[in-house]
Parts: C-alpha cells; sequence; structure tokens
C-alpha cells in the first residue's frame, strides 16, 4: 500500500477490525519510512448480475423484485417473511456463486418455483400462473395434474 505523505510503497499493518457489519476491513497502516500513519478499507468488489428479461431487454438484477413477487404469490397464505427472506438468500446465493453474470428470467423463475413447491403449493401455483402466463383454463389444469400426480 503506497504512503499518501511520501508515496513510499511499503507498510505495516497496526491494527485491523471489521466495519460495515462485517462487509469491510479498516487497517491502520504505519509508513516504514516517513514512520506517518494512515488507514485504508479493504472490501470484496462487487460484480454486477445482469438479467436477460423474456424480451431480450437485460437489467441489474434486484432482489427487491425477486422478494416482492414471492411475497405477491404468499400473500395471504401461511409463509413467514423468514421462510421467503431465506428462499431469496438461496436463490441470491445460487445466482451469485454460478459465475455466470448474466442470468435469465427463466432460470430465475425455475428456482422460485422449485422453492416454492416445497413450501406452498397454493403460493406455487400463484407464481407459476404468473410466470407461465397460463393462456387458459387447461393450461393452468395441466399444472395443478402435475402436483396432484408428484403427490
Amino acid at each position: 500500500m503506497r504512503c499518501p505523505y511520501c508515496d513510499y510503497y511499503e507498510s505495516k499493518v497496526i491494527d485491523s477490525r471489521p466495519t460495515d457489519e462485517g462487509q469491510a476491513i479498516r487497517r491502520r497502516r504505519e509508513c516504514t519510512k516517513c514512520s506517518k500513519r494512515f488507514t485504508t478499507y479493504e472490501k470484496i468488489e462487487d460484480i454486477p448480475l445482469v438479467v436477460i428479461k423474456k424480451d431480450g431487454n437485460r437489467q441489474s438484477y434486484n432482489r427487491n423484485k425477486l422478494l416482492n413477487g414471492i411475497i405477491r404469490a404468499c400473500e395471504k397464505r401461511p409463509v413467514s417473511m423468514k421462510v421467503i427472506e431465506d428462499v431469496v438468500d438461496e436463490i441470491e446465493k445460487s445466482l451469485f456463486n454460478s459465475m455466470e453474470r448474466e442470468i435469465t428470467t427463466d432460470l430465475i423463475g425455475e428456482m422460485v418455483m422449485n422453492r416454492l413447491k416445497n413450501i406452498d403449493e397454493v403460493a406455487y401455483v400463484r407464481f407459476a400462473s404468473v410466470y407461465r402466463q397460463f393462456k387458459d383454463l387447461n393450461t393452468f389444469m395441466d399444472e395443478l395434474k402435475k402436483i396432484l400426480d408428484e403427490k
């Protein structure tokens, strides 16, 4: 780390402590040439995730959109906010760990449906009806039959 006072490239760390709820590390340093002290911060670089919509448009990933979609599907159902947030956390972790920087809405939708199917079947059908854009009652019934056959 370059000293801001004398531009020397060597310093020693005197103190380190986590800041920003563990999202960064604050380091107190001392220049080995001029002995002046300065502070640096180290944090993980966030690489943005881009979502490719069904129409081909691209936009930045937005956690709130995912969260609101699941909340809407679980409305008036016995699903706690803790469970919903855990689902969003799981999906986010999977997306960011995939090392893909562009993710399709199809992939995200399938991930949500796979998790909702195990949590609440009504919420699953609600989400699927919007996500898969059921055109008529027969398509809706086919999805319900799949659920019943799995039981």
